[in-house]
């Protein structure tokens, strides 16, 4: 879009939003006195002329005849939200990667003036399931670049839809509050819903079964961390796999690149399900199933275990009792692990990785959750700023 120069004075804001209007949300300060303005939040008309989510308005500090200058350079981010792992290609992972490694720089200086990125914004975080991590995770990247958060922990009992007000009406209302929304549901393709009706961008945080695409991004930028490639690795994913939506949504990005090969180890009732299978085919991606644990840990560079999801059984304890327990990453599938492998664990943890394990240095699992800092502070600051 073009640039708007009034007189002298130049403002530039920031707009988000999505629909039929948008909403200033940031400030900057007037190019020739330096006076920092504030918008306030104002709304604004929709112009066909205007594009989200990264919209950049000229104003004015005084008064003066207007002038068209050149457009402005493109800078948005190319999703409107992030609600699926297969939104993203290759090279989208790879750019939103460089920008997770400049958020560790952002969080190791404390006095960056990147720590302000996001003054002015106010991020909402909707979970209704339980969450330590993502949650938290989210509200630091958001206040680690200057934004503030507004919080429910526990939505489906301590909120409106105890009284059986309907997910699109939370998030018409809650969208009025906030520039961005952070949603965890027990229902799978919950996030898409909210999306559909959100005029600010929505991130889904996990949604019943069905995908955790941040959770997948940090994965991946961890094993890249971690092994040094992508392409050409041996992933073996364990434990449940029917039911983990960590599991489905890392494997459809790992199909982005070349060479991968990946062990499916489960027991019989969450074994991995054909969707992801197809998916994997549809893309020549080589996998196997196995049920012989130490002997893929000896082959993989990345074992990628997760815990048997008891809230995904209902009443059939017995299926639960069947599943848990099967496969245990200890001391003696260490012992067979290449020296440069690494085990991952989305966490929580119950007993499938023992305790001593932790101190082994191929543990990267608290590693991975500290990824999981950067790579949401670099959403966040994508969908809200662009590039």
């Amino acid at each position: 879009m073009d640039v708007v120069m009034v007189h002298r004075n130049l403002t530039r804001f920031y707009l988000v939003g999505k629909g039929n209007e948008f909403r200033s949300v940031s400030w900057t300060e007037c190019d020739a006195c330096g006076t920092r303005v504030r918008p306030g939040g104002t709304r604004w008309p929709w112009s066909s002329g205007l594009r989200w989510p990264n919209l950049v308005l000229a104003s004015a500090a005084d008064s003066g005849e207007a002038v068209i200058e050149k457009p402005v350079a493109e800078t948005r981010f190319p999703l409107q939200d992030v609600l699926e792992a297969q939104q993203f290609d290759r090279d989208l992972l790879n750019s939103i990667f460089e920008v997770a490694q400049q958020m560790e720089q952002v969080e190791k200086d404390k006095n960056s003036s990147s720590g302000h990125l996001l003054d002015g914004f106010l991020m909402a975080t909707l979970f209704y399931e339980p969450s330590t991590r993502t949650r938290l995770s989210f509200e630091s990247a958001m206040k680690r670049l200057g934004g503030e958060v507004l919080t429910t922990e526990n939505a489906r009992e301590f909120s409106s839809a105890a009284k059986g007000e309907t997910l699109e009406d939370t998030i018409r209302t809650v969208e009025g509050y906030s520039d961005l929304i952070v949603l965890r549901h027990f229902d799978s393709g919950a996030a898409k819903r909210a999306a559909e009706v959100a005029n600010v961008p929505v991130i889904n945080a996990g949604d019943g079964p069905g995908q955790h695409p941040t959770q997948a991004l940090l994965d991946t930028y961890t094993i890249q961390r971690e092994i040094g490639r992508l392409d050409n690795i041996k992933v073996g994913l364990v434990g449940d796999l029917a039911y983990g939506r960590t599991v489905r949504s890392l494997a459809y990005l790992l199909a982005r690149y070349t060479g991968v090969k990946i062990y499916f180890v489960a027991p019989d009732v969450v074994k991995m399900k054909d969707d992801i299978k197809e998916y994997l085919d549809s893309r020549n991606v080589d996998w196997e199933e196995s049920s012989d644990l130490m002997e893929v840990a000896s082959q993989c560079d990345v074992v990628y275990q997760t815990r048997i999801q008891r809230e995904r059984f209902g009443d059939r304890i017995d299926l639960y009792n069947e599943a848990r327990g099967k496969y245990i990453v200890d001391k003696k599938v260490m012992g067979v692990l290449q020296p440069h492998a690494v085990v991952l664990h989305p966490l929580p943890r119950l007993d499938e990785i023992t305790v001593d394990v932790d101190a082994d240095p191929r543990a990267a699992y608290f590693r991975q959750a500290k990824n999981g800092l950067y790579i949401r502070m670099a959403l966040i600051k994508l969908l809200l700023l662009g590039w």
